[in-house]
C-alpha cells in the first residue's frame, strides 16, 4: 500500500514538473513578445511627439510658407525665382 501511494506521489510530482515547465515557456514566449511590443510602442510614441512638433510648427503660417517656397519652389505672383544650383565636383 505504501508504495502505491510513493508512486501515485511520484506521478503527481511529474505532472506538477510538466506543468511548470509549460508555464516558464509561456512566460518566456510573453516577455520576448512583451519587448517586442514595448519597442513598437517606444518608437511610435517618439514619432508622435516628432508629429506634434510638426503640426505646432507647420500651424504657423511663415512657418508653412517658408517650407512650401524651400521644397516645391512656391513663389508669390510677381516675384522671380531664381534656383541655385551647386557646381558638380569631378
Amino acid at each position: 500500500m505504501r508504495k502505491i501511494i510513493i508512486v501515485f506521489l511520484i506521478l503527481i510530482l511529474i505532472a506538477l514538473a510538466g506543468q511548470f515547465y509549460q508555464l516558464y515557456l509561456q512566460y518566456h514566449d510573453l516577455k520576448n513578445e512583451y519587448s517586442i511590443v514595448d519597442g513598437k510602442w517606444n518608437f511610435l510614441k517618439n514619432e508622435n511627439a516628432g508629429l506634434q512638433a510638426d503640426l505646432i510648427y507647420f500651424s504657423e503660417p511663415e512657418n508653412l510658407e517658408k517650407e512650401l517656397r524651400s521644397k516645391f519652389n512656391y513663389k508669390k505672383s510677381g516675384e522671380k525665382l531664381i534656383i541655385v544650383v551647386p557646381p558638380k565636383n569631378e
